[in-house]
């Protein structure tokens, strides 16, 4: 080979190393703008919404791998920030649906191009079999369903293999918003089965830990404790396909270590941070912003066993009210990100509203003749009961009560339960004394009290309260019609909830949420889980 032709070869060589190279780097670039990396404090403990005990990290898992029916639509709130919106529902599995004249039915058609992860076609049979399991599986999926009047089997119909009718004994109208939360998720019938046994006919062992939806993203790996990978089912048609390919959600437990990796950069998104570490954030003019939202029929509260003594006295639960030290709860613990919750003229509500403020505050003198009302002067011993998964805010809330209630000659206990087993805890109704958080799915009062207050005792019914003319009137507000009869219903549940005051409201959270200022198309909504399905870096 001559000089000239040797030098061409070389320059020949090095330009295709160069392009190459240069490949290479694109394709990295695209795969990290691609991938988005989540560290919370800690994960599912199940990839099954239906499971007994499932905690809200499962529900994310619903939201990213399975479809329902409908969806809620989005507004933009005053901040500019984006929000579902509870008034507007949207096809999601469904592309279109009829409901009757008489409110008492909807037909939905189902868009036939859909399939499940494994490739399985979705049809109105997979639909009716998932509805049946949320009514079968008893506990949390069966009260959300009867939530909104989906009571029995027979009300699912299969028409053909693209139409399913639901027919209501009543117009409900709760009926239709219930079927677009995270319960009545589409499951791949003939999967599921393929791994149910005459023990276990609805599968719930093996989707515990596998997954047979057809929702936007698949769950490539879970590791329990440590991670949860998700990618792009890039045959989803149930919606835009998503900008993301990848997301993966880590466990960090230590609150401090999650923000040094966002202020690194090496995530892309966290919450449950505390909220002294938000409120900084979002001073900051660094690449992090924070954004916060209002939860709306959403309590962080102080719940009683009213089955047992001594929290069976009302007057007891009345003294634990005015003992309650909520100005340093509200500095310390929550470091004013909330609504406060007490301090109203009275018990009585001017307004149909909830959450609404109640009319106790720290005043330890009451509290203390109430004490000696009920004939405890000298006081008890008792234990209260926190989710160490959200011990950011529950750990010091729980030392200033426990400070508190001292002073009312009240000794107490503090017992750190494991966010994995706190749902178990919880439906086991053994605990004396929680502090907890629930929040409504559907924007309605009757709806929250139907699940905290009522007598039919569901598990957010923490306290196990129980009365007749409490049950009596959310049960009228549900189905009320006319707007005077229906004010005065959740007027009177809501001063009766005050009076006997099984659980102590305490805050109206805030939902905060930090990420990296190129993360885009943040939703809140209402499960307070990312949906990963809107989200992309810009």
């Amino acid at each position: 080979m001559n000089r000239r032709r040797f030098i061409k070869s070389v320059a020949a060589t090095g330009s295709a190393s160069t392009v190459a190279a240069g490949s290479s780097v694109a394709l990295a670039q695209d795969a990290k703008r691609e991938t988005l990396v989540v560290a919370n404090e800690f994960g599912p403990n199940s990839l099954d919404i239906h499971g007994v005990g499932a905690n809200r990290p499962a529900y994310g898992v619903a939201v990213n791998a399975y479809d329902r029916l409908m969806t809620f639509g989005r507004k933009k709130l005053p901040d500019g920030t984006v929000s579902y919106d509870y008034s507007k529902l949207e096809p999601e599995l469904a592309e279109s649906w009829q409901v009757a004249k008489d409110g008492q039915s909807v037909t939905f058609k189902l868009r036939r191009n859909a399939t499940f992860h494994d490739g399985t076609q979705v049809t109105a049979k997979d639909v009716k079999w998932s509805y049946d399991r949320a009514l079968g599986m008893g506990g949390f999926p069966q009260f959300q369903m009867r939530a909104g009047s989906l009571n029995e089997p027979k009300q699912f119909i299969v028409v053909d293999d693209f139409t399913f009718r639901v027919e209501l004994d009543r117009r409900d109208k709760m009926a239709m918003p219930n079927m677009a939360v995270p319960v009545p998720s589409i499951y791949n019938s003939a999967l599921a089965m393929k791994n149910a046994s005459d023990k276990d006919p609805w599968a719930a062992t093996w989707l515990r830990n596998n997954t047979a939806g057809g929702g936007a993203f698949r769950v490539e790996a879970w590791r329990p404790g440590q991670e949860l990978i998700y990618t792009r089912f890039d045959n989803w048609k149930s919606g835009p396909l998503p900008r993301l390919r990848r997301v993966v959600q880590r466990e960090v437990p230590s609150a401090g270590n999650r923000r040094a990796l966002l202020a690194r950069g090496d995530i892309d998104m966290t919450y449950e941070l505390p909220p002294k570490d938000f409120l900084e954030m979002a001073k900051e003019s660094g690449p992090v912003r924070v954004i916060s939202t209002p939860v709306e029929n959403a309590l962080f509260y102080i719940g009683m066993n009213t089955t047992r003594p001594p929290f069976n006295n009302p007057l007891v639960r009345q003294a634990i009210a005015y003992a309650l030290p909520y100005d340093r709860m509200n500095d310390i613990g929550f470091w004013g990100r909330g609504t406060k919750m007490w301090g109203a003229k009275s018990n009585t509500p001017t307004k149909a509203e909830w959450p609404v403020a109640h009319g106790y505050s720290t005043n330890v003198p009451r509290a203390l003749e109430l004490m000696k009302q009920a004939g405890m002067p000298d006081g008890f011993e008792t234990t209260l009961s926190f989710d160490l998964g959200g011990a950011t805010i529950g750990e010091p809330v729980s030392i200033l009560i426990q400070e508190a209630l001292a002073r009312i000659n009240v000794k107490v206990s503090i017992n750190k339960v494991p966010g994995a087993n706190w749902r178990a805890a919880l439906l086991k109704k053994d605990m004396p004394l929680i502090f907890n958080r629930f929040g409504g799915w559907l924007n309605f009062p009757e709806y929250f009290f139907y699940w905290c207050y009522h007598g039919q005792n569901a598990v957010f019914n923490t306290m196990s309260y129980q009365n007749p003319a409490m049950d009596k009137l959310i049960d009228a507000a549900r189905f009320e019609t006319d707007p005077k009869r229906y004010e005065a219903q959740v007027r009177n549940f809501v001063e009766i909830a005050f009076t006997d005051v099984p659980r102590i409201p305490i805050i109206q959270p805030a939902f905060d949420v930090a990420m990296q200022k190129y993360v885009q198309g943040y939703m809140y909504w209402f499960h307070v889980q990312a949906d990963y399905r809107t989200i992309f870096k810009a």
